[in-house]
């Protein structure tokens, strides 16, 4: 068994220990922030698709306006923005990259609060934050991340609930490890389903609201163990043009389990179908999957705010099973390092 697979099926442990270690500890970090009136989060890689889903659920459960940082301001240009009024949190799975890292400084020189997620309590990001919630996920050694992003995006549930003050909320947190059980049963028909796709050399990955962070973690899977040219869009960009990419056989994968969202999608699924393209579908609804080419199930009766967690683990399994079809070692992608320090 590969080091990825190893990672990805340690998910419901590493989340029921994050959720015991974390849960209190993230709602005294509440309780202490000063007053802030929005969040700026600098993030890399899949640390930025936890903060893109973080611009949805802190907007809609606390009421936060959320921004990504832009590093490159402070490294590059060396023309930081005022901070008046932020909160400043950096998420970096080892903690250690430098434009992460500048822009906390930048947030503690501007007297603002910072707040460090990463798996390494040690890390120089931890060092620099006035407020550290680890990770608990173990060394990932994996270069694909997996466990780490999920933790991530829990942690980033875990504030939206405590910012929210309903209980109920914490509540339907910590359901989370078994619904990421559930969703690793699919994992043999995956398997039999990635062989399709050997050959699929670019896709399309859609989603919306909640699940448009799942749309570029899942992309990014796809690229940096399959090679193969994903591209993300929400499903209104993609009415904005680049749907006229579709062509008879084009595989587009929609994530879009039942919400908010979920009719804008279907809407969506009709038009992809009339121009032949082939759906790969990750959903709870059995009408969406039923459009699908390939169908990727997960859990009915999750809250959308929650559905990314249980959506990603298709795509981690997808993009797995896919590496071993076209014939790639899953835990050494080309060209690529664990660690990546950028400036």
């Amino acid at each position: 068994m590969s080091l990825l697979e190893q990672e990805i099926r340690s998910q419901p442990e590493v989340i029921a220990r994050l959720l015991e270690r974390e849960t209190d500890h993230i709602t005294r970090i509440v309780a202490q922030l000063p007053a802030f009136d929005y969040v700026i989060i600098a993030a890399r890689g899949s640390s930025d698709h936890a903060a893109t889903y973080a611009q949805y659920a802190w907007a809609t459960f606390g009421g936060y306006p959320v921004a990504l940082a832009t590093p490159s301001l402070h490294t590059m240009y060396h023309k930081a923005p005022r901070m008046n009024n932020a909160l400043v949190v950096g998420i970096s799975q080892s903690g250690q990259s430098p434009d992460i890292i500048a822009v906390l400084e930048e947030g503690k020189r501007q007297g603002r609060p910072t707040l460090a997620i990463t798996n390494d309590g040690s890390s120089p990001l931890a060092a620099m934050a006035d407020h550290v919630i680890e990770l608990h996920a173990g060394p990932e050694r994996s270069v694909a991340a997996t466990k780490t992003y999920l933790a991530q995006l829990v942690v980033m549930m875990l504030f939206a609930a405590a910012w929210n003050g309903d209980r109920q909320r914490l509540t339907e947190v910590q359901q989370l490890p078994d619904i990421i059980a559930a969703a690793l049963q699919g994992n043999d028909e995956i398997a039999q389903r990635a062989e399709r796709y050997r050959y699929m050399e670019e896709c399309v990955v859609i989603g919306r609201g909640y699940n448009y962070s799942t749309s570029y973690e899942l992309a990014l899977k796809l690229k940096e163990l399959t090679y193969v040219m994903a591209t993300s869009y929400s499903s209104a960009d993609f009415r904005h043009g680049p749907i006229a990419t579709i062509d008879s056989g084009t595989p587009t994968l929609l994530i879009m389990p039942t919400g908010a969202t979920f009719q804008d999608m279907l809407e969506l699924t009709s038009e992809l179908q009339q121009r032949g393209a082939e759906l790969l579908v990750i959903s709870d609804s059995a009408k969406a999957l039923a459009a699908a080419k390939t169908s990727l199930p997960i859990k009915d009766g999750v809250p959308e705010w929650l559905s990314p967690a249980p959506a990603i683990i298709p795509g981690q399994l997808l993009a797995m099973h896919l590496t071993i079809s076209k014939g790639y070692n899953p835990d050494v992608p080309r060209g690529l390092n664990k660690i990546t320090r950028t400036l």
